[in-house]
C-alpha cells in the first residue's frame, strides 16, 4: 500500500500507477484522493481466510459516499496497461453498492451476479462466454428459485448496457435470457417471464431499429415455448400495438423497410400463438385487438402483390391463414368485421381483385362449418352499401360469388332463403336505380344504366353461384322461392316501385328469370315431375304467352335446361336438315315410370304452350331456334312410341299454323315455322321410326332445297336469310303430307296408335292462358277477353258477374243504416240489459243466421266452378263448397 506522503498530485500518482505496473506483474493499489479508511497490507504469498459458511464479514460503518472513486484493486497486464486499468476500474464501480464491502470486493457478491457478469467478456465483439454461460445455466436449473433474481438481474444489466449506448453488451444479455428461456421452461419459467417481457419492452421503444429486430425475434422464440402452468397476470397489449405499429413501418431503404415489416408480422403471429389456445391469456379476438391486428396484415398484403420468398406478403399471408384457421364459432365475426371496414375505408371493392383475394385466403383457411358465417357478413355489408356506388356493390357481389364457388360444403347456412332474397332485393333495387337514375335520391348521386347492368349481371351469377352449392332438393326450394317473386300476368301486375312503373316490374321479370336460369342450368333431377312440379311449371308456362319475346326466350332455355338430364342440349343447339344422329353422341335411354307419370300430367299443356308460342309475330331466329332445342331434348329424354306421335301431330299443327291465312303472321315467321318443321322432323327420322318415314321427310326436303330453300332452316336463320316478295305460297310437294305419314308408319310399333296420329292436333286454350295471355303488363283489366266469336256471342248473352270488393265484404258482414242503425243499437244495448236470457239467445241465433247467408252470397261470387276441356263452364246448380264427396276421396 502506498502512503500519502509518496503522493504529490492525481497526475503524478498515475505516473507512478503506470510506470509500477509495467515493472511488477502484480496487483496494484491506487489511492484516490478522499476520506476512505486505511487497511494493513497482507503479505506476499498470504491469502484472506475464508470465512465459515453461514458467517458474514461484518459491515463497515455506513459513510458518506466521496465525490471521487473509491481505493480500488485492479489487475493489469503489460500491454496497454493505462487503458485496461480504466476500463477495470469501470467495470468494478459498475458493481459497487452504495453501502458495504460487497461494492469494493467483488468476490463477496452473491453468486448468481457473479456468474451473469462472467458471461460478458472484455470485447463484446467476442460475443458470448459459452462456458460461464453453460455454468449460469447449471446454476439456474440447480436452483430455480434464484431464476427471478437472474433475470431481475440481467435486465438491470442490460438496462444499463442500454443507456450508455453498448449495444453490444446489450446482443449478449439478450442472448443470455434467451437460452435461459429455452432450457428453463418448466413450472419456473413464470420467474423469468415478467423480467424477460419487460426487457423486450424497452428495446421495443428503443430509437434503434435494429433492437427492434432483436426483440422480435426473442418474442418470436418465446412464444414457441409451450407452457405447463397458467398465468394470470401477463398482458401482451403493448405488443399488439407496437407489432402493428411496426407493419406500417415507411423507410427510405426498401430492404430494410421490408425486414421491419416481416419482423413486425412475425411478432404478431407469435402474440397469436402465445395467446389464442389459452383461455387465460388475454382475448386476442376482442375487437380491439382484431382493429389493429387486421388491417396491419391487409396493409402489407395490399402493397406487396408479388409474393417472393421471404417478403412481407408471404409472410402476412402465412400468418393472416394461421390467425383464421384458430378462429373459433365465436370469434369469426369479430376477425371479418376488420376486413370489411378496411376495404371500405381504402375503397378497395372497386378494384375488386384484392378484395376477391382477401375472402379467398379467408375461405380457405376458416373451419368449413362456420363458412356461412362469412357469408351472412358479406351480405349484412351489402345490404348497409345500399345507397353506395354501382361499383362498390359489384365489387360486394363478386366477393360473395367467389365465396360461394369456394364453400363446396354444400351449406349456406341456416337461412339459405335468406340469401337468395337479399341477392333478389338488390336485383329490384338496382332496376330502380337504373330507370331512375340516382343511387341516392336524398343526395342527388347518379347513376348509369351500364353500371347497373354491370351489377345486374354480377348479382344473377352469385346466385347461380350459390346455388350449385346447394344439395339438389334445396335448388328446388330456390327455384320456387324465385318464381314466388316473378310478377305473374293477373297476380302481380304492378310490382315495381311506383317511379319506375310498369317498366320496372317487365325488367324485374327479366332478371328474376335470368336469375332462374342460372339456377337451373345445373340443376340435376333424375325425376321430371320433382324438377317441374304443378306448382313451378304452371306460371312458369304462362311466361311464353307474353309480348315480351326476351321473357319468352327465358322461359324456353329454362324449360329445356330442367328437362335436359343428360346434357344433349348442347349437340342439338342448331337446327339442319343435314344433322346425322348417329355423329353426335346422344345419350338416350327409355322413359322410366316417373317420366311416363309426367307425360300424362303434363305433356299436353307443354305441347299446347309450345304451338302457342309459334303464334307469336315478334319471335325471331332465336326463338326458333330455342323451340327447335326444347322439341329435340324433349323427343330424346322422353322417348316412348305415344310421345313421338304426339310430337309428329303437334309439328302437322305447326305447318298448318304457317299455312293459315287467319293468322297474322309475317313472311319471316311463317318461313321460320316451316324451317322448324323441317329441322325436327328430319331429326325424330333418325330417332326411331320406319325408314319409310324417313324416305318421306327426306322427300320433301330434297324437294325445299331446289324449289323453296326458303323453308329450310339453314336459310331461314342465317344472318342474311333469303325471303321471298309478297305472300308466301308453299306448293304441295313442299309440305309434310299427314296421310303418308301415317302410312309410313303402318306395320310398324307406331300402327297401334294409328288412330291417335289420324286425330289433327288442337290445343284448347284454359281460362289460365286467358288471364296469361296479354299483350302487355298494362292491359290486364282486359285479360279475360277472347278473340273466339262463339266465345263473344256467349259473353253477350251471359250477365254480368258482380265483382268482389271490399265493401261488398264489408256490407256482408255488417249492416249500414244510419241514424236507424245507431238507434237500434241503443235499444238492444238496453234489451241486454233487462231481457231475459232465452229472448237475447234467439235473437244471436238470427243474427248469426242472417250473417251465414250474405257470407253465402260472397262465396257464390268467389267459388266458380273449374274450366272444362273446351274451354267452357257449364252451370253448377250446388256450390263447390257443399258438395259432398265420398270418404275415400278426403284426407
Amino acid at each position: 500500500m502506498l502512503h500519502n506522503s509518496q503522493r504529490s498530485s492525481p497526475e503524478s500518482s498515475a505516473a507512478d500507477i503506470s510506470s509500477f505496473s509495467s515493472h511488477h506483474h502484480r496487483p496494484v493499489a491506487v489511492e484516490m484522493p478522499g476520506t476512505l479508511p486505511r487497511f494493513p497490507r497482507m503479505p506476499r504469498g498470504v491469502t484472506m481466510p475464508s470465512l465459515p459458511r453461514g458467517i458474514n464479514p461484518p459491515s463497515l460503518p455506513s459513510m458518506p459516499s466521496p465525490s471521487l472513486p473509491r481505493v480500488v484493486a485492479v489487475s493489469t497486464t503489460v500491454s496497454q496497461a493505462p487503458r485496461r486499468l480504466l476500463q477495470d476500474v469501470c467495470s468494478v464501480l459498475d458493481h459497487q453498492t452504495p453501502a458495504g464491502l460487497c461494492g469494493c470486493c467483488w468476490a463477496l457478491r452473491p453468486r448468481y451476479k457473479r456468474l451473469v457478469d462472467n458471461i460478458f467478456p472484455e470485447d463484446p465483439e467476442d460475443g458470448l462466454v459459452k462456458a460461464n454461460m453453460e455454468k449460469l445455466t447449471f446454476f439456474a436449473l440447480s436452483a430455480p428459485e434464484k431464476l427471478d433474481r437472474i433475470a431481475a438481474y440481467l435486465s438491470e444489466r442490460l438496462t444499463r448496457e442500454l443507456n450508455r449506448h453498448r449495444y453490444g453488451y446489450v446482443c449478449i444479455a439478450m442472448e443470455a435470457m434467451e437460452q435461459l428461456l429455452l432450457a428453463c421452461h418448466c413450472q419456473s419459467i413464470n420467474l423469468l417471464v415478467e423480467s424477460f417481457l419487460g426487457t423486450l419492452r424497452l428495446l421495443l421503444e428503443a430509437d434503434r431499429q435494429h433492437l427492434h429486430l432483436l426483440a422480435t425475434n426473442a418474442f418470436v422464440k418465446f412464444a414457441n415455448i409451450e407452457e405447463d402452468t397458467p398465468s394470470y397476470h401477463r398482458s401482451y397489449d403493448f405488443f399488439v400495438s407496437r407489432f402493428s405499429q411496426m407493419c406500417h413501418t415507411e423507410h427510405e431503404d426498401k430492404d430494410m423497410q421490408d425486414k421491419i415489416r416481416v419482423s413486425g408480422i412475425r411478432g404478431l403471429q407469435g402474440v397469436v400463438r402465445k395467446t389464442v389456445d389459452d383461455e387465460l391469456q388475454v382475448n386476442i379476438w376482442e375487437p380491439r385487438h382484431m382493429e389493429q391486428i387486421v388491417p396491419a396484415l391487409l396493409v402489407n398484403l395490399e402493397q406487396n402483390t408479388h409474393c417472393s420468398s421471404g417478403s412481407p406478403a408471404e409472410q402476412t399471408e402465412v400468418c393472416f391463414r394461421e390467425l383464421l384457421g384458430r378462429a373459433a364459432y365465436g370469434h369469426i365475426n369479430n376477425a371479418i368485421k376488420p376486413v370489411l371496414m378496411h376495404l371500405d375505408r381504402h375503397s378497395l371493392w372497386e378494384g375488386r381483385s384484392f378484395a376477391v383475394r382477401c375472402f379467398q385466403i379467408i375461405m380457405y383457411s376458416i373451419q368449413s362449418q362456420h363458412s356461412h358465417l362469412v357469408i351472412q357478413q358479406l351480405l349484412g355489408h351489402l345490404d348497409s352499401h345500399s345507397r353506395s356506388p354501382a361499383s362498390v356493390r359489384a365489387g360486394v357481389v363478386e366477393v360473395l360469388s367467389e365465396a360461394a364457388v369456394i364453400e363446396a360444403t354444400g351449406s349456406v347456412g341456416p337461412a339459405v332463403l335468406e340469401v337468395f332474397n337479399t341477392l333478389l332485393r338488390q336485383l329490384r333495387q338496382s332496376v330502380d336505380y337504373q330507370l331512375t337514375g340516382y343511387y341516392d335520391p336524398p343526395g342527388g348521386q347518379r347513376t348509369s344504366s351500364l353500371e347497373e347492368k354491370t351489377l345486374q349481371d354480377a348479382v344473377i351469377k352469385t346466385i347461380g353461384s350459390f346455388a350449385n352449392t346447394l344439395p339438389v332438393y334445396q335448388r328446388s326450394e330456390v327455384m320456387l322461392f324465385i318464381m314466388g317473386k316473378i310478377p305473374v300476368p293477373g297476380i302481380y301486375p304492378a310490382l315495381g316501385s311506383p317511379n319506375t312503373g310498369f317498366e320496372g316490374s317487365r325488367m324485374i321479370q327479366v332478371m328474376l328469370l335470368k336469375s332462374l336460369l342460372q339456377v337451373s342450368s345445373r340443376y340435376e333431377s333424375n325425376n321430371l315431375l320433382t324438377a317441374l312440379p304443378s306448382s313451378f311449371l304452371e306460371p312458369l308456362l304462362s311466361f311464353t304467352l307474353m309480348e315480351d319475346p326476351e321473357i319468352r326466350l327465358l322461359v324456353l332455355s329454362i324449360l329445356t335446361s330442367l328437362i335436359d338430364r343428360r346434357l344433349n342440349a348442347v349437340r342439338l343447339s342448331s337446327a339442319s336438315v343435314t344433322m346425322e344422329v348417329s355423329l353426335l353422341e346422344l345419350k338416350e335411354e327409355r322413359c322410366s315410370r316417373q317420366d311416363n307419370l309426367f307425360i300424362r300430367k303434363h305433356a299436353q299443356r307443354l305441347y299446347r304452350h309450345i304451338f302457342l308460342t309459334c303464334k307469336e309475330e315478334s319471335s325471331g331466329r332465336s326463338h326458333y331456334q330455342a323451340l327447335f332445342t326444347l322439341l329435340a331434348v324433349v323427343s330424346v329424354e322422353l322417348a316412348s312410341e305415344e310421345v313421338t306421335l304426339d310430337l309428329i301431330r303437334l309439328t302437322l299443327a305447326l305447318q298448318e299454323l304457317a299455312l293459315s291465312s287467319q293468322e297474322s303472321l309475317s313472311v319471316y315467321n311463317r318461313c321460320g315455322v316451316h324451317a322448324l318443321c323441317a329441322g325436327f322432323l328430319q331429326l325424330l327420322s333418325q330417332l326411331g321410326p320406319p325408314p319409310p318415314f324417313s324416305q318421306h321427310i327426306s322427300q320433301v326436303i330434297e324437294g325445299r332445297q331446289s324449289a323453296a330453300p326458303h323453308l329450310l332452316p339453314e336459310d331461314v336463320f342465317s344472318d342474311s336469310p333469303r325471303l321471298p316478295e309478297g305472300e308466301l305460297q308453299v306448293d304441295e310437294a313442299s309440305l309434310f303430307i299427314q296421310s303418308k305419314i301415317s302410312e309410313a308408319l303402318t306395320g310398324s310399333s307406331f300402327s297401334a296408335h294409328s288412330e291417335r296420329l289420324n286425330t289433327p292436333y288442337t290445343p284448347q286454350i284454359t281460362d289460365e292462358e286467358r288471364l296469361s295471355r296479354r299483350k302487355s303488363i298494362v292491359d290486364v283489366a282486359s285479360l279475360q277477353i277472347d278473340m273466339d266469336p262463339q266465345f263473344l256471342c256467349e259473353a253477350q248473352q251471359k250477365p254480368q258477374t258482380e265483382q268482389i270488393t271490399f265493401e261488398t265484404l264489408k256490407n256482408a258482414i255488417e249492416d249500414s243504416g244510419g241514424a236507424e242503425e245507431e238507434e237500434r243499437r241503443r235499444k238492444m244495448q238496453e234489451r241486454f240489459l233487462t231481457a231475459p236470457f232465452e229472448e237475447i239467445a234467439a235473437h244471436c241465433g238470427a243474427r248469426s243466421s242472417l250473417l251465414q247467408s250474405r257470407l253465402d252470397q260472397v262465396f257464390a261470387l268467389i267459388i266458380r266452378p273449374p274450366p272444362s276441356p273446351s274451354g267452357l263452364s257449364p252451370p253448377r246448380s250446388t256450390p263447390l263448397y257443399e258438395m259432398k264427396f265420398p270418404d275415400l276421396c278426403v284426407y
